[in-house]
């Protein structure tokens, strides 16, 4: 094909996907939960595309130069946001009452409330409890509740916590038609049902109505230096969120096998770096080792390419290495599945769950094991039997169920266990993300016992 036949056939397919839609994307490559555009794509959206000028009209081009942007813009948003926003609307008001400081900005709480908004909750489970900001606002806009259990395992967000809590307590004890009763442990959530049954054991006879998980750090966590957790701060490669826990990422870092290490960082990381990290690393114990973030910073620095900043640079690299050693420092994944079925099973009929997650391994496997928990065929026997109702039509869908949904929920995956009410994750909204920066990889999944 001659040149100037390949031009003109090159003008020609930019012309048909920039002017007349309906659009066909190609697919999208994903890495580091990040979603990247091909290049191709964004030759189309006009970023690299060189035509000769031989084969193009540039008058006409340049008519239609406003609706072209338009165009662009809209083909990269539908690319990069292939994800269902939240459309409720940002209230300011319970930002500011319930959060709204530094230290504490719950995440997502209109939308978490709309999940619990149609529902009697006589009884709740808050298992991150944080500062008890989604707390507070669950039990002010739930008068009927009876029972309320918390439990985080940071010590400095459960005293948080609990005297919050403690005061919401103190208040509603004043109204003779209250009767909740509340309860704040300092325990893993992988602990719930041996804490519910201490709390009372009533509570996994009956089941609870509504259970939450928040999986994101709280801000108080991520700015206190001391704990490790901070990119930009420094202070002792700790990452505890647990601090009587025994393991701590400086230990992870000077004694482990370099294998290990490599396969965290590529595994829970998801960093592609992950060899010229683990060597340096390992090469690092000959002169003393790493003891303090910077120290690990400085590390990452000098292995990313050009040491140059921004998200491209060290910090997005330093972001992966972080959030690798802190999964593996407090065993969040495999914590994580297990935690999911204790929940589930520790539901009341027509109890739901919701989950927060805020990166892509977390979520993926929120995303599984709410499939793993509907389709019953794929647990054993007894896990079967215990979460099989015994309605004999549990498993049906009918089209009464479909129009009645709530308007929060725009898909539903049917299963004979459950329902998951969130086929696609619900995503902050804009004015959220503006508001809290942090939030902006938060998903909330939530899943419904039949």
């Amino acid at each position: 094909m001659s040149g100037h036949t390949a031009a003109t056939a090159a003008a020609t397919a930019v012309k048909q996907l920039l002017f007349h839609p309906p659009l066909t994307l190609p697919p999208l490559h994903c890495a580091a939960g990040r979603h990247r555009i091909s290049s191709s794509l964004l030759a189309v959206a006009g970023y690299s595309a060189t035509l000769s000028s031989s084969t193009r009209n540039k008058k006409k081009l340049n008519r239609k130069d406003n609706s072209v942007s338009s165009s662009r813009r809209a083909l990269i948003d539908s690319v990069v946001k292939r994800r269902t926003r939240s459309d409720k609307k940002f209230d300011e008001d319970n930002f500011r009452q319930f959060g709204g400081t530094e230290s504490h900005i719950p995440v997502m709480l209109g939308e978490v409330l709309e999940v619990f908004d149609s529902r009697k909750l006589h009884t709740f489970v808050d298992c991150t409890l944080g500062a008890a900001g989604h707390s507070s606002a669950i039990i002010q806009a739930h008068p009927e509740l009876q029972s309320y259990v918390g439990l985080d395992c940071d010590p400095v967000a459960h005293e948080k916590a609990k005297t919050k809590i403690d005061l919401i307590q103190t208040a509603n004890s004043h109204d003779s038609t209250s009767n909740l009763k509340t309860h704040t442990c300092l325990q893993n959530f992988k602990n719930i049902r041996p804490t519910l049954r201490e709390v009372d054991e009533k509570l996994l006879i009956s089941g609870i109505d509504g259970i939450l998980m928040d999986l994101g750090m709280s801000s108080m966590q991520v700015n206190n230096a001391n704990r490790g957790f901070s990119v930009l701060c420094d202070g002792p490669l700790d990452m505890r969120m647990d601090p009587q826990a025994s393991l701590t990422a400086e230990d992870i870092l000077n004694s482990w096998p370099g294998a290990d290490i490599g396969q965290i960082l590529r595994d829970y990381g998801e960093e592609n770096n992950w060899r010229a990290l683990q060597k340096r690393i390992v090469e690092a114990r000959f002169s003393g080792g790493l003891h303090s973030t910077s120290e690990l910073v400085d590390l990452i620095k000098r292995c990313s390419s050009g040491g140059k900043g921004g998200r491209q640079g060290w910090i997005k690299t330093a972001t992966r290495v972080f959030q690798a050693l802190r999964i593996a420092v407090n065993d969040e994944l495999k914590t994580l599945e297990s935690s999911l079925f204790d929940c589930f099973n520790c539901l009341a009929p027509g109890g739901r769950l919701a989950v927060i997650s805020f990166h892509s391994l977390e979520d993926r496997i929120v995303k599984q094991t709410f499939l793993n928990i509907i389709n019953a065929d794929s647990y054993d026997k007894n896990k079967r039997e215990s979460l099989i109702p015994e309605s004999p039509d549990s498993g049906s869908v009918s089209s009464e169920n479909d129009d009645e949904k709530e308007p929060w929920i725009k898909q539903m995956v049917h299963g004979v266990g459950g329902i998951i009410l969130t086929k696609r994750p619900v995503t902050p909204s804009e004015d959220e993300e503006r508001v809290n920066v942090r939030c902006r990889s938060a998903k909330l999944r939530v899943i419904q016992r039949h």
